[in-house]
């Protein structure tokens, strides 16, 4: 049995997945970067692969530790993807991005697909069905935009997310939780709406910490996967530490 140990590391959380052989196990979320933290999951776990993406400054430290105890790979422009991209220059794409676009070209091949990360960020990934990535777009994801309206506005206040919230907000506490989730909502559904209307053999891929949520609140028929970067990072890992 191979096992491989893949990282996540976002804006907003440090995260791990363990698979065994190809198949998912289990996901943890990791209380810092410190090289200790790293050695007790590797003791722990006893991972013979290991691949790390990482948008944030990260501790280098880790790094070697990760080396001397696996075959490991970093995702950067330098990894060797199983996709190609026409449009863009590699070094500018986000690591969890290029992850994302690996998964649906293993697990979606032949398709034109929209993978939609729901995290700091909300990003549009767009693969086509002959494996290119040609881009999409980035907007702010729902922390960010609860913060922005806190923060640039003299009286709004700070408002937590709650999926019970109102189309209708009777107060100021509702009028926003409304404009943003309801916002989202509108949003994803519309770019959904947009590329199906543009391309064939369609197929819509969302993922990230709220997928449960919005999966359910989304008019159009799309696949949830709250795992999916982690198999992106899984078919990355396979095909730079062979």
């Amino acid at each position: 049995m191979i096992k491989t140990i893949c990282f996540d590391f976002g804006n907003t959380r440090l995260k791990a997945a363990i698979f065994e052989n190809d198949q998912f196990k289990m996901d943890l979320v990791l209380e810092n970067d410190d090289p200790a933290t790293i050695e007790t999951l590797l003791q722990t776990h006893q991972p013979q692969k290991a691949i790390l993406s990482s948008v944030i400054n990260h501790n280098p430290a880790i790094e070697p530790v990760l080396s001397a105890q696996t075959r490991f790979h970093k995702v950067s422009h330098l990894t060797r993807i199983n996709f190609s991209i026409p449009a863009a220059k590699p070094e500018t794409i986000g690591a969890d991005r290029l992850a994302l676009c690996a998964a649906a070209a293993h697990f979606f091949p032949g398709k034109n697909n929209l993978v939609i990360g729901l995290g700091s960020c909300i990003t549009y990934n767009f693969i086509n069905q002959y494996q290119q990535f040609l881009g999409g777009s980035i907007s702010p994801g729902m922390e960010m935009r609860f913060k922005a309206m806190q923060q640039f506005t003299a009286k709004l206040p700070l408002v937590q997310k709650d999926w019970n919230y109102p189309l209708i907000g009777y107060d100021t506490k509702t009028n926003m939780q409304s404009g943003v989730i309801a916002g989202m909502a509108f949003e994803i559904d519309g770019f959904i709406n947009a590329y199906a209307a543009k391309y064939g053999n369609f197929n819509a891929v969302l993922t990230g910490g709220d997928t449960t949520y919005f999966a359910g609140q989304l008019k159009n028929k799309i696949f949830a996967d709250y795992n999916f970067l982690f198999k992106g990072l899984y078919a990355l890992s396979e095909t730079n530490n062979s």
